[in-house]
């Protein structure tokens, strides 16, 4: 190979490796600004609106959105399970005896609930001995002033109706009366209801969720619902409860406003094979909540009306409270007194209801069905604690009164979510649209109801704004407003400033050292013009008193000067006439 071609080849080889040096040395450095921002945005911890940024879609409307609440949504009416459906039946029977005497009022039921009269008295042995212990009754109002002005008359001759509850060895009994039948009808008939609940040994043979046949369409988002967005459980009074958006795993989020970005049902709202002594509606019952929040059905929910379609516009708001010194407000419940017996949050209302239940449970040896159980503690049933209804109403009366303590006990959370809520109704299906959305129906889900108007419902809930309100507190008075208004009463009132205040502050340091320097010289000034004390057991000799050594200071000595006058020398001479003659002269 010629000499030059060599040497070219060999330049060509080392700026090729130049050149791999400086893309490797580029690439070990970021080559551009992209590569940068993506190194940046996949390993950075920064969240919030960095994302929008980040983001490949970059779509702005992602950092709006809002988290749907969860909404649970019951059936109004407690359900004949099959479980319990037979002491039901002889529920029914004893209740309709009873009507009978009381009213004269001849309740119909179901010709399959009757059987042959021998078999019935067998069956509801047991339940009618503790029925008979809890009677409904109806008395003459002998003491109307304990009743309120505006009760009503149960009836003309003016009775109060109500059922009797007694103590454990009977010498303790009241009544527990009602001014309307129908009230003290239904809490009768609730009182021997839980009664027959709390026997049940498994709370699963409750669990009947027949959600198909209750929730004909869900869709949320313009998107299908389906089992995985909704948990069951059983109410007492409001039978199965579905509640939607409560797994914290995959929340639904809403991205925009209005009716067709929230969730929308349709309902069934027919009463079949229902229990019509306790429930007295017929519809829904819907609640709007937070997540890993319970569903107090009867303190925040409302009903929803057959053949009416519900709109539900939400407003988000949230409140912050200052704790420690500022307000008695709670973080999260472990500095409250009260044990949580719900598997959730803390909130008011979840601490109110385990206040009761804890102590129902020390007064009255047993624990309220509607409440969860505490630990070691079983259901109040009559069979097992004869006089727990006696010990629940007396207890109850002085929860109301507060007389348990559990009101002051039970503090308010510092943060907290609510949903303001407003509705507006109209008829649903209408008249001209009625025959083709039941005649789908029927194809779609087996609707086969007779009264098609009070037999479905639909139900909208959305959010009303895209944006949420904050409540919050501020101290009135910090320390720097507390410096600021002293400051500003200061100028007011003496027309002064800062620099003056240090000035006095300057004066009255200087008054004070000038104080002690005086004090001290004064002290000094008596110590020296005090005579001194002979020490103790001293000799009294003042011949030897002043030849006391002094080795620690110097005598002073007073040197006093004396002066002699010299003798006249005038007298040394011989006298005689011619002197005594000057003299005299003189």
């Amino acid at each position: 190979m010629p000499e030059g071609e060599k040497t070219r080849q060999c330049k060509q080889e080392e700026e090729h490796r130049q050149k791999e040096e400086e893309r490797e040395g580029l690439i070990e450095f970021y080559g551009s600004y992209q590569e940068l921002f993506q190194f940046f945005c996949s390993n950075t911890t920064i969240h919030g609106a960095i994302r929008l940024v980040c983001s490949k879609k970059n779509k702005m409307k992602t950092a709006f959105w809002l988290t749907f609440p969860a909404v649970t949504l019951c059936t109004l009416n407690p359900y004949r399970y099959s479980a319990i459906r037979k002491k039901l039946d002889e529920l029914d029977q004893i209740t309709h005896q009873t009507l009978l005497d009381l009213y004269d009022y001849n309740m119909s039921l179901a010709r399959s609930d009757w059987s042959t009269l021998s078999t019935r008295k067998r069956s509801s042995r047991s339940l009618l001995h503790h029925v008979q212990r809890h009677p409904l009754r109806r008395q003459k109002r002998d003491n109307l002033v304990n009743l309120p002005e505006n009760s009503p008359s149960v009836d003309k001759n003016d009775w109060k109706i109500g059922f009797v509850l007694c103590s454990e060895n009977n010498k303790d009994c009241f009544h527990q009366a009602y001014s309307s039948g129908v009230d003290a009808v239904r809490e009768w008939y609730s009182f021997h209801y839980i009664n027959i609940l709390a026997q049940m040994p498994d709370a699963k043979a409750l669990d009947e969720s027949d959600f198909e046949n209750f929730i004909y369409a869900c869709r949320f988002n313009e998107a299908t619902c389906d089992k995985a967005n909704y948990t069951h459980f059983h109410h007492p009074l409001y039978g199965n409860c579905y509640t939607f958006n409560d797994n914290s795993s995959s929340l639904w989020t809403s991205s925009l406003p209005g009716i067709n970005n929230g969730l929308s049902l349709v309902v069934r709202t027919e009463q079949n094979d229902f229990i019509p002594l306790l429930s007295t509606v017929t519809g829904a019952r819907v609640m709007v909540h937070d997540q890993n929040e319970p569903a107090f059905m009867d303190d925040g929910g409302f009903n929803v009306r057959p053949g009416i379609e519900t709109s539900i516009s939400m407003r988000k708001e949230m409140t912050v409270r200052l704790g420690g010194s500022y307000s008695d407000c709670t973080e999260d419940g472990s500095d409250v007194p009260v044990q949580n017996l719900y598997s959730s949050r803390y909130t008011e209302q979840v601490c109110i209801r385990s206040c009761f239940q804890l102590n129902m449970v020390d007064r009255c040896g047993c624990a309220y069905y509607f409440y969860p159980l505490p630990t070691g503690a079983e259901y109040c049933d009559y069979t097992k604690h004869v006089a727990w209804g006696y010990c629940y109403y007396k207890l109850l009366a002085e929860f109301k009164a507060d007389v348990l303590g559990c009101f002051h006990k039970c503090r308010k959370p510092c943060k907290m979510t609510e949903y303001q809520l407003s509705a507006g109704y109209s008829r649903w299906p209408s008249a001209v649209s009625e025959d083709w959305v039941f005649y789908m129906l029927s194809q779609q889900n087996k609707y086969n109801i007779t009264s098609k108007r009070n037999g479905v419902a639909k139900v909208n809930i959305f959010f009303e704004e895209w944006n949420y309100k904050t409540n919050g507190e501020s101290p009135a008075f910090t320390v720097v407003t507390l410096l600021s208004q002293l400051g500003n009463q200061w100028s007011l009132w003496f027309g002064s400033s800062v620099l003056s205040v240090m000035e006095l502050a300057e004066l009255i340091l200087d008054f004070i050292a000038i104080t002690f320097i005086l004090a001290l010289r004064w002290f000094r000034s008596q110590q020296q013009l005090s005579p001194p004390q002979p020490p103790p057991n001293s000799h009294d000799n003042t011949a030897f008193q002043d030849e006391a050594p002094a080795l620690s200071a110097p005598h002073r000595f007073t040197v006093e000067a004396v002066v002699t006058m010299l003798p006249s020398y005038n007298s040394l001479e011989p006298r005689g006439p011619s002197r005594d003659g000057e003299v005299g002269h003189e």
